[in-house]
């Protein structure tokens, strides 16, 4: 029990503890954030769209469009009452001004009248002259009196019109700006509907592709991986075996069948690149024929899309009126292997296949290495050279000529006579 009461009275200290602290003063200039709290003493949430009274979206943005249509409306109005006010106004001061150029003209006449009695009538009769004209002069004061008040009558009048139609024009024209308003945001709306509706579709077959790359580059990323990991082993079993022979204690190891060992083509040594055309078909002749190079496994005759040792600009010639996926393999004049000329939508694009390790593949990391050259271009046929460039090798462009440019890989280098 004592136990209890001190933990309390430990808990009661702690919290007057905290209370006691003093706030740190916020910096002028800085801007603080507070949160309603709630019944619950935690910040106050509200979510719109959950409670029963809330309004929907599309309610919010009427009423919107119905404040900013009024809002416009009476801007529109205000400046055409104060147009027709400046009108009236001009009116009325054109007239007064008229009026007492009238009465000038009127007092002027009186009073050249006057000095005219004066001269030629009797006193009496200048004093009746005198009579006469201050009492048209009055009745003159009296009638532009007159003539003002009606004007100003007039003018309240026209004013009183004037604000009745602003009040009239001003419901029909908030009605007019809100309905335009409202086609406006229904034919945007409509707009972008059927533009994700274009855009959907395109989107998925983007990322399908997307996909389809990334799963081959991560198939190709273990494939090397394993070839690594199969080099490393292979150089353990080597090392191994050496260290073995060279302890005495054990044979060196058997080497393998026939059937196991790995077939490799036998190669001259040559320089890095071909140094003449005769040079590549000598190569060629020693080293392509046997592996069966530019031939139709089927037929076993050229494949339609072989050719020989013919330059780019030629090649380009070929290409240049052909459809996109067109291609063409050419022996190239640059390195030991072929080159792929292709035909893309904006230009031609040439790829270089590489034949120095005994298999066929094009040059740089990460490539798939094939047999043989005809299955590289039949891979090609259903998969991209390039994840950026998305190229499948779709039509070949065969021979244009006779003899075709491939003649001279192909003839026998003894008899001078072609082995086809």
């Amino acid at each position: 029990m004592r136990q209890e009461q001190v933990r309390r009275w430990k808990e009661n200290e702690d919290k007057h503890e905290e209370r006691k602290k003093p706030t740190k003063p916020s910096k002028a200039g800085i801007k603080n954030v507070s949160f309603m709290h709630g019944k619950d003493g935690k910040e106050w949430v509200w979510v719109m769209g959950d409670h029963r009274n809330d309004r929907t979206i599309q309610q919010i943005l009427d009423d919107e469009a119905q404040r900013n249509a009024d809002k416009q409306a009476d801007i529109e109005l205000e400046k055409q009452r104060i147009k027709e006010e400046k009108e009236f106004q001009r009116k009325i001061d054109e007239e007064q001004r008229r009026l007492e150029r009238e009465k000038a003209e009127r007092e002027a006449e009186l009073k050249r009248k006057e000095e005219e009695a004066a001269l030629y009538a009797s006193l009496k009769e200048a004093r009746e002259a005198a009579k006469r004209l201050e009492e048209e002069k009055m009745r003159s004061e009296e009638e532009v009196t007159l003539r003002v008040n009606d004007l100003r009558k007039k003018f309240a009048l026209e004013r009183r019109k004037s604000m009745e139609r602003v009040e009239t024009n001003k419901k029909r024209r908030s009605s007019e700006l809100y309905m335009k308003w409202k086609n406006m945001r229904d034919s945007i709306d409509k707009q972008a509907l059927e533009t994700s509706k274009e855009v959907e579709p395109i989107w998925k077959e983007q990322e399908k592709r997307a996909k389809d790359a990334e799963v081959q580059m991560r198939q190709l990323a273990r494939d090397a991986r394993e070839e690594v990991r199969n080099s490393f082993r292979h150089v353990a079993r080597n090392l191994t075996a050496v260290s073995a022979f060279a302890s005495g204690k054990d044979k060196p190891p058997l080497p393998p069948k026939n059937s196991e060992k790995i077939k490799a083509h036998k190669r001259k040594s040559r320089p890095p690149r071909p140094q003449n055309k005769d040079a590549i078909i000598a190569w060629f002749h020693d080293e392509e024929r046997e592996r069966s190079a530019g031939l139709d496994p089927q037929t076993n005759k050229p494949a339609e899309w072989f050719h020989g040792i013919i330059p780019r600009m030629d090649a380009e010639t070929m290409l240049i009126n052909e459809p996109t996926g067109s291609y063409l393999v050419r022996v190239s004049e640059r390195v030991w292997g072929y080159t792929i000329s292709y035909r893309a939508s904006d230009r031609c694009k040439h790829f270089l296949v590489d034949t120095t390790e005994n298999g066929y593949q094009f040059f740089g990391t990460n490539q798939i290495k094939h047999e043989t050259l005809a299955d590289l271009i039949l891979y090609h046929v259903n998969n991209h050279i390039t994840v950026a460039g998305k190229e499948m090798l779709i039509k070949p462009i065969g021979q244009i000529k006779s003899p075709p440019d491939y003649y001279d890989l192909f003839k026998n280098r003894r008899s001078e006579s072609t082995s086809l």
